[in-house]
């Protein structure tokens, strides 16, 4: 392995991060915010790394981030075998959040859909099942974005292409973010 590489290609995600995504970060986690300070809840959704990082904003959301505080309204759509398994069983795995999102979304609520690819059949399901809501949708995703960029109302896009850990590392990076801009403007 060259070392000099590896280390670029991080650096080179972590810059997009900090410089390119800053705005769009930024507007979707005063989005967010205000969404939380309505009363209204953030769902998130994702398949095998992108379930994961849907199960930790959800967590930093519910218990604490960096600071001490009271819970806000995250739940993430991977985390109920039960459901997950009788959706997939008696309907299909395109409908697993999707439905969720039907039982569970209401107006002003927001869904976070994170895909690498952008085009994971499911989580844009789940977008189309929150636009019908009138849930309000951020995309999380990669590369070209895939057509969940096209789909969702806010886009937060990892341009690295090929690569599923760098973008997956973004993600994480962006996600942290979320919550630190949350926390503070929730604070004020």
């Amino acid at each position: 392995m060259d070392w000099d590489v590896f280390a670029e290609g991080h650096l080179d995600v972590a810059h997009e991060v900090l410089t390119t995504l800053r705005t769009p970060i930024e507007a979707v986690a005063v989005g967010m915010a205000e969404r939380l300070r309505q009363g209204n809840k953030i769902m998130a959704c994702g398949n095998g790394g992108s379930a994961a990082d849907a199960q930790h904003f959800a967590a930093e959301l519910v218990n604490r981030f960096q600071r001490e505080r009271q819970p806000y309204a995250g739940l993430a759509l991977t985390t109920d075998t039960s459901t997950l398994t009788s959706i997939g069983n008696d309907y299909n795995f395109d409908q697993i959040f999707a439905k969720q999102v039907q039982a569970l979304g209401r107006p002003g609520d927001v869904l976070l859909a994170i895909s690498t690819s952008g085009n994971a059949a499911n989580v844009c399901r789940a977008v189309e099942a929150a636009k019908a809501a009138g849930v309000w949708t951020v995309a999380l995703c990669g590369g070209k974005g895939g057509a969940l960029a096209a789909m969702a109302d806010a886009v937060l896009r990892v341009g690295c292409t090929g690569v599923t850990a760098r973008i997956q590392e973004g993600h994480i990076m962006i996600i942290h973010a979320l919550c630190q801009l949350i926390e503070d403007k929730l604070a004020d």
